[in-house]
């Protein structure tokens, strides 16, 4: 049975937080913050400060996949949320190409949204796991491209 419910950003932001606190500490240690959430786009935004930042002063690496993790993930957390049902997704594959240091604050924008909702209804319909592409963009604060990243997200509806 399926219940169409609405979410805002704020709600969405909350359970990220608490995803973070609860379930996968490190997006929680990097603070990612939601900055637009919708049916086809995902923007969110990581910090650059002591704990994002490598001996360089510029994004680590591994807060980079964190961002690129949160951007592609969590339209799959939202399509459930809207739904009603559970879900189970993680990264079957990941693809990063750094184009230049991040050296300043990075928002990640994946418009894979349709591309994830289409993911969620067939393994909604198949009751099978389903694998599809995500692309993620990382800009720096003057809206410069700093990486690309391919994920391949792994949706089960349980």
């Amino acid at each position: 049975m399926q219940k169409s419910t609405s979410l805002s950003l704020s709600k969405m932001q909350r359970l990220l937080w608490l995803m973070g606190w609860v379930q996968i500490p490190l997006i929680g240690y990097v603070k990612p913050k939601l900055l637009q959430l919708d049916d086809t786009t995902v923007r969110v935004k990581i910090p650059l400060r002591r704990r994002s930042r490598n001996h360089l002063k510029s994004m680590y690496f591994g807060a980079l996949a964190v961002g690129a993790d949160v951007a592609a993930g969590i339209h799959a957390f939202y399509f459930a949320k809207q739904s009603g049902v559970k879900v189970s997704f993680a990264f079957k594959a990941v693809k990063g190409e750094f184009l230049q240091r991040a050296m300043t604050d990075v928002v990640f924008v994946s418009e894979d949204g349709a591309i994830v909702h289409a993911a969620f209804e067939e393994a909604m319909s198949t009751g099978e796991r389903v694998n599809k592409p995500v692309n993620v963009i990382a800009y720096n604060t003057l809206n410069e491209p700093v990486a690309e990243f391919e994920l391949v997200i792994s949706i089960k509806v349980k």
